[in-house]
């Protein structure tokens, strides 16, 4: 909204206006997103994904969704269940990924950008389970070219 010229510059009751700049002054507001960043800007996505009236575990629904099926692969893994506790935790940072993607509110889920939060929970949920999948004894995938570049290291 304009600043009302004919009272000053002063802003009115109608102005949307902010914390004040360096020189004590009253900004604008806008929903639009800077060019440059100057400082933390909440990520996109990062609203509530259900209404306000609604309780908090229902608010951040897929934070919880995230983390409780982490902690269900990490208790899998302490119970010698190693690798499909891996797998499980894997498939959840990959769900974390798709419901990042697909959903325009993820609440506490969101961390940076939408393409940042789905490139990291991506890569770091698919070398999981890649991992998980080549650990010894016994894996379940081989990969020729790992054990030529594990020796090389070891070798050396």
């Amino acid at each position: 909204m304009p600043v009302d010229e004919t009272r000053g510059g002063e802003p009115t009751v109608r102005d949307a206006i902010s914390a004040p700049d360096a020189e004590g002054r009253p900004r604008r507001t806008t929903r639009r997103f800077p060019l440059f960043t100057k400082d933390t800007a909440r990520p996109e996505g990062g609203g509530r994904a259900a209404p306000g009236d609604a309780p908090a575990p229902a608010r951040q629904w897929p934070m919880l969704v995230v983390l409780s099926t982490v902690a269900l692969g990490l208790l899998l893994t302490a119970l010698d269940v190693f690798r499909i506790g891996m797998l499980v935790v894997g498939a959840a940072l990959l769900a974390g990924a798709v419901l990042r993607w697909v959903l325009p509110s993820v609440g506490m889920l969101a961390v940076r950008s939408r393409f940042t939060d789905i490139v990291t929970y991506g890569i770091l949920g698919v070398v999981i389970v890649l991992l998980a999948l080549m650990a010894q004894p016994d894996p379940w995938l081989r990969i020729p070219f790992v054990k030529g570049i594990l020796h090389f290291t070891i070798s050396r």
